[in-house]
């Protein structure tokens, strides 16, 4: 699997995790842009928005186009 079909897959990952946590227990603007510590979502927003920076970093250089 190639390294950007890794990242997708994380970020799917990250996806259902939401989607499972929002079903279950609704989800307000508080914990989706400020979750403490320990909760569910606390570190989701950077790790999703890393890995679709990297996905997009990958689909320039394969087009050879600039970002």
């Amino acid at each position: 699997m190639s390294e950007k079909q890794d990242l997708i897959k994380r970020m799917l990952e990250l996806q259902k995790k939401f989607v499972e946590f929002e079903h279950e227990n609704g989800v307000n603007g508080f914990d989706y842009y400020t979750p403490g510590e320990g909760h569910p979502l606390d570190g989701y927003r950077k790790e999703y928005n890393d890995l679709a920076n990297k996905v997009v970093d990958i689909a320039h250089s394969e087009a050879g186009s600039h970002r």
